[in-house]
């Protein structure tokens, strides 16, 4: 099957990552069936797809009708779920039997579940780099300014934890200032991490480290930079990124650039 014949459904979660992925989409002569959720997906991706239908988080079912009825035998998750609303589902039976099934609720085991789900209704779940290859994270030296080797070193000391924290599913993403944790990302998310982390390190000298889990599942999950990242880090006074090459997406590269710049915020990868 050419691109051109190809009909993929989009679970599309909030921020950029779904407007990115449907452009790198669109130039392929895709046809794009959307899975929005009221409150998280923007409303303005309703114009750059053939169809878009708004569900409640939690109704996997209605989801996966909506794909078959479309014609869409692949599909995508791009784009996060609010922590808030995923204690405030309004789960249909398929989703209530998922949650059943899974003894730990974490990424890992739900995103899974929700996997085996899809292929029981012959919906294969497709990377979530899928058409964006291009924007993973390369080595060394990325944006901004070059590091110094003290710095160099706090990254390979981020480096040793936070794989070890996600490996526990824990987090994927850690601040650390000259050889001391300030804080580990858990629930809250990556951002809040930033400030917590930033808040203690006072603004010096203080990096973040963001790495995929030990066996990364690519379908789901996947570490990403963005703009908000970057600004995140440049309010929080964090003035270090490193992140694991080949694993992380950047969404908005021009305006991460820029930002970088801006904040004198240096991101490499390793």
């Amino acid at each position: 099957m050419n691109d051109e014949q190809r009909t993929i459904g989009v679970i599309a979660g909030n921020g950029i990552y779904p407007e990115t992925f449907v452009r790198a989409a669109r130039k392929r002569g895709i046809r794009l069936v959307v899975a929005a959720f009221k409150g998280e997906t923007k409303e303005e991706l309703e114009e750059e797809v053939d169809a878009i239908k708004w569900f409640r988080v939690g109704q996997l079912g209605s989801v996966i009708k909506f794909f078959r009825k479309q014609g869409a035998f692949e599909a995508i998750m791009v784009g996060q779920i609010a922590p808030r609303n995923l204690f405030d589902l309004w789960p249909d039976l398929r989703t209530l039997k998922v949650l059943h099934g899974v003894k730990e609720r974490n990424a890992e085991s739900l995103f899974g579940a929700i996997a085996d789900e899809l292929a029981k209704d012959e919906i294969t779940l497709l990377p979530a780099t899928t058409f964006l290859e291009d924007q993973l994270a390369g080595e060394g030296h990325l944006f901004g300014p070059p590091l110094k080797e003290r710095d160099w070193e706090d990254v390979r000391f981020g480096q040793r934890i936070v794989k070890k924290t996600s490996a526990l599913d824990i987090g994927q993403s850690i601040v650390v200032r000259r050889g001391t944790v300030l804080a580990v990302e858990a629930f809250e998310g990556t951002d809040e991490c930033i400030k917590r982390g930033g808040k203690l390190g006072k603004g010096t000298n203080v990096t973040l480290v963001k790495v995929s889990k030990p066996k990364q599942d690519m379908r789901f999950d996947v570490p990403v930079i963005g703009p908000k990242t970057i600004e995140s880090c440049r309010e929080a006074g964090v003035g270090t990124i490193a992140v694991e090459a080949g694993k992380t997406l950047f969404l908005g590269l021009e305006e991460i650039e820029a930002k970088c710049v801006q904040g004198k915020i240096t991101v490499v990868g390793f």
